[in-house]
């Protein structure tokens, strides 16, 4: 076609001409790496520094997710960490597809264009689209499924579209071209609109987060209110950046005479996509993770600070003091009154024992031994 033939031509040119440097390149960049350093076309170094800070970004919020998995409290919302944690790798990758569109064309960064470009955006819808599922269902029955359910239909999904990519650069690349022509930039030779109907499926996705989300702004339950909100938020962004970069792909760009800017279209739709998928969904949703459950019961005022007393330590508080024993002193001896040392009934040698262990009973000490072995001997003798 006239446009690849045209994109063609420019990289030849360029590629031939080694003293036609840009300012800002050095003499020993490769011509395809001329938009990362380019300082007269500002897009490739502004695209390339949002989405270097969109990389660390998700790469700390992974980190931050994985902190607070232990403090969750509500395990409703811990079931939905998995799929929160898919849709920081997945934008990882987006952020990291974007480098492949500010370089010009090649086999490889072609490649890579094709494939991962629908795969790493089914990935991240399908996460959008099995936890629009789950609220649904809570709304529903009460309960939802288990997170590894919700895991597996997310892989479900994503895998579809992996198929489907596969097969297509079968189908483009690997296989001959007729004539037995050989070209080294096969992957290259593609029209826009192909490019873009190859996404049919990952549009079907992104109808289907805004349709699953519409029910659940109205939950029944006022915590997920706020879950619903940020799924539907992030879907409408998306599909308004999706919509902007095809019209602009395929017609804005033909129409406006400059076909250059095809790649800077979707390089600034990647990482505004990718930002989105952070900024209305993600952050939020780690805020939520160590929010209590209103629905757990919270315990009573000064349950926590007074805490009750053992049984053992009641017993002892009830226990009766003995008798006091006078000890007075006659002009003959000494003595002391005591019980009678011949009980008038039979008394059981486990009468006095009441069920406490025996750190918590009353034990003598030496000196009330000895005390006690002086009186006997004092009444033996006196007797």
């Amino acid at each position: 076609s006239e446009q690849l033939s045209e994109k063609k031509l420019e990289t030849f040119i360029l590629a031939m001409d080694p003293t036609s440097a840009p300012k800002g390149c050095g003499s020993t960049v490769s011509s395809i790496y001329y938009n990362l350093c380019d300082l007269t076309a500002v897009w490739g170094v502004i695209v390339e520094a949002i989405a270097a800070a969109g990389v660390v970004t998700s790469f700390v919020l992974f980190v931050i997710l994985m902190a607070c998995l232990p403090f969750v409290t509500n395990k409703k919302r811990k079931g939905m960490v998995a799929l929160q944690a898919g849709i920081l790798v997945f934008t990882l990758g987006l952020f990291g597809l974007s480098f492949a569109f500010i370089v010009d064309q090649y086999s490889t960064s072609c490649t890579a264009r094709r494939f991962l470009f629908g795969v790493l955006f089914s990935g991240c819808l399908a996460c959008l689209i099995m936890h629009g599922l789950w609220l649904a269902l809570l709304q529903r029955r009460g309960q939802g499924p288990r997170g590894w359910m919700l895991c597996l239909g997310a892989l479900g999904l994503w895998l579809i579209e992996v198929i489907i990519n596969t097969e297509w650069l079968i189908i483009t690349v690997v296989r001959s071209p007729p004539g037995g022509v050989i070209s080294s930039d096969l992957s290259c030779s593609i029209a826009n609109q192909d490019f873009v109907m190859a996404l049919i499926y990952v549009m079907v996705l992104l109808l289907a987060v805004v349709l699953m989300a519409l029910p659940s702004v109205t939950h029944k339950h006022k915590q997920w209110h706020q879950d619903g909100a940020f799924i539907l938020v992030t879907g409408l962004f998306t599909m308004a950046i999706w919509v902007a970069w095809i019209v602009m792909y395929i017609y804005g760009n033909k129409m406006a005479g400059n076909l250059r800017w095809d790649d800077p279209t979707l390089a600034i739709a990647v990482v505004s996509n990718a930002w989105v998928f952070l900024v209305l969904y993600t952050i939020p949703e780690i805020c939520l993770l160590t929010k209590e459950n209103p629905d757990q019961e919270q315990p009573h005022d000064g349950d926590h600070v007074y805490p009750a007393r053992s049984l053992a330590y009641d017993n002892i508080l009830k226990e009766p003091t003995p008798p006091h024993q006078n000890v007075y002193m006659e002009n003959k001896a000494f003595s002391m009154d005591e019980p009678p040392t011949v009980p008038t009934k039979p008394v059981s040698p486990y009468g006095s024992y009441n069920g406490q262990l025996r750190s918590c009973v009353y034990q003598p000490t030496e000196i009330a031994l000895i005390a006690k072995g002086i009186t006997k001997v004092s009444v033996f003798t006196e007797s």
